[in-house]
């Protein structure tokens, strides 16, 4: 029998990633399949197809969608004044807020790496770190090139965002995340 369900959604792509967002955050990227996204926006299970090709597809979308997400809170800190220290607090709030596209983005085999819209949202957020770094002085690098003290900072703030969605952490930070990584991030980038 043929789904005959109509997909006028307005903006079905919206919607078909909203209801990707949703299904990966109850049960994570492997479990997601088409038909039951398809079944969660309403949509015929050709929909999601159209819009996506496959569940690649899908996941690229879903992870150009987290890039371009992650680059707007890291502009939005820097834009109020914030420094490496905020922007790391913003990564931290923007993976609470979207664990979905932050569990898909940096898992590069579930996506097509080399997709046009992918590589700008990848670049656009990488630019917004190497901006928020950019404002630590040299000596607060301790002798490392900006390069290195972006992967130092990437690394320690995505690190800390896995570890408090996962729930791994098993400290006396409280349950604020922002105040948590606060925390953590400041001992090492303590003028930023």
């Amino acid at each position: 029998m043929r789904d005959t369900r109509p997909y006028h959604h307005g903006d079905l792509r919206r919607t078909l990633l909203a209801a990707a967002a949703e299904a990966i955050t109850e049960s994570g990227p492997a479990a997601l399949s088409l038909r039951d996204l398809a079944r969660r926006a309403g949509v015929s299970h050709a929909a999601p197809a159209h819009h996506f090709g496959d569940k690649a597809g899908l996941l690229t979308a879903l992870a150009a969608e987290g890039f371009d997400l992650l680059a707007d809170e890291l502009d939005r800190t820097r834009a109020a004044g914030g420094g490496v220290l905020e922007a790391g607090v913003g990564y931290v709030r923007f993976a609470v807020a979207h664990p979905a596209h932050f569990d898909v983005m940096f898992q590069p085999k579930l996506f097509n790496r080399t997709d046009p819209e992918l590589l700008a949202a990848e670049d656009r957020a990488s630019g917004a770190l190497a901006a928020a770094v950019a404002t630590v002085g040299a000596k607060e690098l301790r002798g490392s090139d900006a390069r290195i003290a972006g992967l130092s900072a990437w690394s320690i703030v995505h690190g800390f965002a896995t570890l408090w969605l996962s729930g791994a952490l098993r400290t006396d930070l409280g349950n604020d995340p922002e105040e948590a990584a606060r925390a953590v991030i400041r001992p090492l980038f303590a003028r930023g």
